[in-house]
């Protein structure tokens, strides 16, 4: 059926060429085809960080026509470039009022230091290296984990979608994101397996390369409570259960340790929540001092609402609205229902995760990307017309953010 309908003419060559093409693709190992996704996907988002380098203005924080190597080394990758070179500050830096003021602590170490490492010195080098080799292998980890869910065809291009997304321009400059992102997916394919053992080096490797550690401990916790109500159906070992709990208290200290290791270097027990914080003034005038568990999320809701013209209880309905849309889409949404138990417990996780720690700006997208899993519910629909329309919008997205984040790049509307 495949081979009639290739033969049936159009563009694109002759029917001989087009079946050849179809049969050599057919042929080629699952990684293979990958690699070529992947290449040609970077090519494509080489040449939109291209334009929009001939399109930026000088008001952009990259000033005329900035280099490639620019846009690597760019926003956040600064800070990452900081911690290799300069390491952590013993003493918090503070503004002339005293609050604690933008530092190191923020960012973590592992990305920092490997990008170092892999580039012998030259950091853009290596974080460029790191990036794009963590991209590839988050896309043959992420083709491994939906394979068994929806099928071999509908996780390829599912890699399709990720390596062609809205964010696709992480794989090529200096963030931890697409690091973080191939830890996690192999950790949740090592879960969903009941493979657990591997995950005790692994955890302090996330742990250590972005925040996000907590959200995989409650995914244990609530992986864990799963398997026990379905014991029945399916056996769970005691050293299941044992390394389950044993797996979540790991990633719990892991994903306090941080504030612990600010805590001792700098002598202010508060340090890296105050670090943290200290990003909020750039949107609120009047922060509170204190972390308090989704007063950011609240506090944004209403601060959107009013830069758009609302009254501050419009932004709490808007905010209500997204969570109701959330949780019904994981819950019910048929696509994602057949990514299995494990990838929707995980997403839940790491929003309730979000809601709690963040505070919503344009930054937000990019912490997105830990929910790479879900992108598998927008490959399941089998028509054609579906699919490349699908790429279509992946690929209008991606130019819009890197044009606003790289290209105009000026205000808290533009900050990757």
């Amino acid at each position: 059926m495949a081979e009639r309908q290739l033969t049936a003419g159009g563009p694109g060559g002759g029917p001989a060429a087009r079946v050849w093409a179809v049969r050599t693709w057919a042929r080629l190992p699952v990684a293979g085809r990958i690699a070529i996704i992947y290449l040609l996907a970077r090519l494509v988002t080489t040449g939109l960080m291209v334009l929009t380098s001939s399109l930026s203005a000088p008001p952009s924080r990259f000033g005329l026509q900035p280099t490639l190597g620019e846009y690597v080394l760019g926003w956040d990758a600064q800070w990452y470039w900081w911690v290799a070179e300069n390491g952590y500050p013993s003493t918090l830096p503070v503004t002339p009022a005293g609050d604690v003021t933008e530092n190191a602590w923020a960012f973590m170490p592992v990305y920092a230091y490997l990008a170092k490492v892999v580039g012998f010195g030259d950091w853009g080098a290596g974080a460029l290296l790191v990036s794009l080799i963590a991209g590839f292998l988050a896309c043959l980890a992420l083709h491994r984990l939906l394979r068994p869910r929806i099928g071999s065809t509908a996780a390829l291009w599912a890699v399709v979608f990720f390596a062609n997304g809205p964010l696709a321009a992480l794989f090529q400059v200096g963030y931890a994101e697409t690091l973080f992102v191939l830890l996690l997916l192999v950790a949740l394919d090592l879960a969903s397996r009941h493979r657990y053992p591997l995950l005790y080096l692994l955890i302090p490797v996330m742990g250590y390369t972005r925040p996000g550690i907590l959200a995989f401990a409650l995914f244990l916790g609530l992986h864990g409570i799963v398997r026990w109500l379905r014991r029945r159906r399916e056996p769970l070992p005691v050293r299941d259960m044992v390394h389950i709990v044993a797996l979540g208290a790991l990633a719990t200290v892991v994903g306090f340790s941080w504030q612990v290791i600010a805590a001792i270097v700098t002598g202010d027990p508060g340090a890296y929540l105050k670090t943290e914080l200290s990003w909020r003034r750039n949107w609120l005038t009047d922060p509170r001092p204190d972390f308090f568990p989704f007063e950011g999320f609240v506090r944004g809701a209403e601060f959107w609402a009013m830069k758009w013209g609302m009254p501050a209880w419009f932004g709490w309905i808007l905010l209500v609205a997204l969570v109701v849309g959330i949780a019904l889409i994981l819950l019910r949404a048929r696509a994602v229902r057949r990514l299995g138990s494990d990838i929707r417990l995980w997403s839940a996780s790491y929003v309730l995760y979000l809601l709690a720690v963040f505070f919503p700006q344009s930054s937000t997208f990019r912490l997105l990307m830990p929910l790479t899993p879900l992108v598998g519910a927008l490959a399941v629909p089998r028509s054609r017309t579906y699919r490349w329309g699908m790429l279509l919008l992946c690929l209008l997205l991606q130019w819009l953010w890197i044009h606003v984040m790289y290209g105009l790049a000026q205000t808290y509307w533009q900050v990757p």
